[in-house]
């Protein structure tokens, strides 16, 4: 169980947290960049490279086991559709909060020298490429190149496959059950590195990023944080109470150790361990939350459509250029869409980016101004994002509880109708 760890996890990870802001300042006086960059950074390189590892063996190991668990199609299909239902919403709310804050906000941007700037956007697919892309043309392609949402199809075509094979299937479901506790295993050991690597990740950020943060840039940093915190606060919490049942208060104290997880490693797909056990902690059902979370670490970026919409705004005035009405409505759809495609993995935002800007005719060269501290983003819209696959996961457990109530009471009115009748005849 995480559950131990959970309870000093938080603790851990934000005093290292605030030992690495100091080291990278100390560095940064005594100009030790290279040294944090070539001594440090790879240290935390090689934990982020063992979360890859063990993402993909996790998150289709849980997630076929999320779908058997539920055996019916309908309930499936049902809790699917609940579930984008709640992230589209809840992404469209972020996109809406980003943009008029950051509106409210861009007077206080400094006006930055732009004409030198140069960024290279990588090729961008179009929507109907990237639905096509979700299914796989090869088994083990997909878990070599950590494609999430082939990996995430695949599962759900194995998982229906067991469904129908039955009792036959069973020595295979319980093979992949072990699977399921070894990988486990290996990922609480990960887990245990995280402080050591929070140092080791944001010394240098800080280090060599400092005076950005603290001049030109701070005031898009803190217009994206206040929204993250509009969201995260606000937001989730009062969903979760209204539709899910759960006070504000024990959804945040509950979400608390996955938050601290995600905002270090910047990895929502990495997190998903730490999710799961908050989701049970908190008494949400283990059977959705193998099939919602997986789910959310893909498609679920409400952290990153705030970013987007900031970025925006930012990359917007710092070139002299108002965003009209139909080009923020431009934003709100394309972010959405492109969260379709965007995996869970630390970065993966900048991406996005490009295709938002480009959608509504921005230059892309414009994300050189934010590179530079994306790691920074990246650490706060990454918490957000997890924040609302838990937030998902434990209002679609609600409503499962709710429709399990329904029909036992069902039941329960039926049974002394047909023995009623079975006395009478007798």
């Amino acid at each position: 169980m995480l559950k131990k760890l959970n309870e000093s996890l938080p603790l851990q990870i934000f005093t290292a947290l605030g030992l690495g802001i100091i080291a990278g300042l100390v560095f940064m006086a005594l100009g030790w960049e290279d040294f944090a960059q070539t001594y440090l950074n790879p240290i935390g390189t090689i934990f982020l490279n063992l979360l890859k590892f063990i993402v993909v063996p996790i998150v289709l190991t849980s997630m076929i086991s999320g779908v058997v668990s539920l055996q019916d199609m309908k309930k499936i299909r049902t809790i699917g559709i609940r579930t984008l239902v709640f992230f589209f919403s809840t992404t469209a709310i972020a996109l809406v909060i980003g943009l008029v804050v950051s509106n409210i906000m861009k007077g206080t941007y400094a006006t930055l020298e732009v004409s030198d700037l140069a960024y290279e956007a990588a090729e961008q697919s179009s929507f109907i490429d990237t639905i096509v892309n979700i299914f796989p043309s090869n088994l083990f392609q997909p878990m070599a190149e950590s494609t999430m949402l082939q990996i995430i199809c695949i599962a759900l075509f194995i998982g229906f496959g067991i469904i129908v094979a039955g009792e036959k299937a069973d020595p295979f479901m319980t093979w992949i059950d072990s699977c399921y506790e070894v990988f486990m295993v290996i990922m609480r050991g990960i887990i245990k590195m995280t402080p050591i690597a929070v140092f080791c990740l944001i010394t240098p950020v800080v280090a060599v990023n400092g005076p950005q943060v603290l001049g030109s840039l701070a005031m898009v940093l803190l217009t994206a944080y206040i929204c993250y915190a509009l969201q995260g606060l606000l937001v989730y919490p009062a969903v979760v109470t209204a539709l899910g049942r759960i006070s504000p208060k024990k959804f945040l104290k509950g979400a608390a150790p996955a938050f601290a997880f995600a905002f270090s490693s910047t990895s929502s797909i990495g997190t998903l361990p730490v999710s799961m056990e908050c989701v049970e902690d908190m008494g949400g059902r283990k059977a959705v939350a193998s099939f919602v979370l997986p789910l959310g670490a893909t498609i679920n970026m409400s952290g990153t459509a705030i970013y987007q919409a900031v970025c925006c705004v930012f990359i917007a005035t710092c070139y002299g250029i108002n965003l009209t009405i139909p080009q923020m409505i431009t934003i709100v759809v394309t972010a959405i869409l492109a969260s379709i495609g965007t995996a869970g993995t630390p970065g993966a935002g900048m991406i996005m980016l490009a295709m938002v800007l480009q959608s509504v005719g921005l230059p892309v060269e414009g994300i050189a101004l934010v590179a530079g501290v994306d790691r920074i983003f990246d650490m706060g819209r990454t918490g957000l994002n997890v924040f609302g696959d838990i937030s998902a996961t434990m209002v679609v457990s609600h409503y499962e509880d709710v429709r399990e109530a329904k029909q036992g009471n069902r039941v329960q009115e039926e049974i002394p109708e047909r023995t009623g009748e079975d006395e009478s005849g007798e």
